[in-house]
């Protein structure tokens, strides 16, 4: 089970027991199945999924005309959710909502982390940094050696891949898993999601039903 959806924010809540609960707030769905796949025509089976209306104007000719066959509009965020079988349940058109998530206790959430720009090692990577008191002069927050990572012999003494070095942070696809689901309103398309989800505000994100915990 899986949804699109958009996050609009952090706030708290409290619980039966008076504890304050940091929650994160997802405007999920209404989703469009903009198309059905089948193993006959595509060689697996999914639905297509669409959320959040696009101008058709700021769209090109074929995902206009991709949504009209779904009797929709185009839409920004599309993604596919794989199915056992899907001819039975869904056909081009059908909406799916947050209540396909009223029985689930746990989610997964899939999101672009925010990016950090260009940072080095300690940050990036958490490394721990030379001695601060004795032997060290003025490379406290430096990587340390990149060269012995280098010798390799018969394969070059380039720098091999993986080397954790200074870099771009962040903007990357991030699950967070097993995160409890506090509420769900129906009503408002809302799904309140215990603890940080990753991305900014506004940033799209896919909610799955979680595999971890039922």
């Amino acid at each position: 089970m899986m949804l699109l959806g958009k996050k609009v924010g952090m706030t708290q809540i409290y619980n039966d027991a008076g504890k304050m609960v940091p929650v994160t707030v997802i405007q999920a769905g209404p989703c469009t199945v903009m198309q059905v796949k089948s193993i006959e025509t595509d060689g697996y089976q999914a639905i297509q999924m669409g959320f959040d209306d696009v101008k058709k104007s700021r769209q090109k000719a074929p995902a206009v005309g991709h949504a009209k066959k779904a009797g929709d509009t185009p839409k920004k965020f599309v993604r596919e959710m794989r199915l056992t079988d899907v001819k039975a349940e869904y056909k081009a058109g059908d909406k799916i909502t947050v209540q396909n998530f009223a029985e689930v206790k746990f989610v997964d959430v899939v999101g672009i982390s925010k990016g950090k720009g260009f940072a080095g090692t300690m940050k990036r990577y958490n490394f721990g940094g030379f001695p601060a008191s004795h032997g060290t002069e003025r490379k406290h927050r430096a990587p340390g050696s990149i060269g012995g990572h280098a010798t390799d012999r018969g394969h070059s003494g380039k720098i091999k891949k993986g080397k954790r070095m200074s870099g771009h942070m962040g903007s990357e696809r991030v699950t967070v898993k097993n995160h409890a689901l506090v509420g769900v309103d129906a009503e408002q398309n809302l799904l309140v999601v215990k603890g940080p989800v990753p991305g900014s505000c506004g940033g799209y994100v896919i909610v799955k039903q979680s595999k971890g915990r039922k």
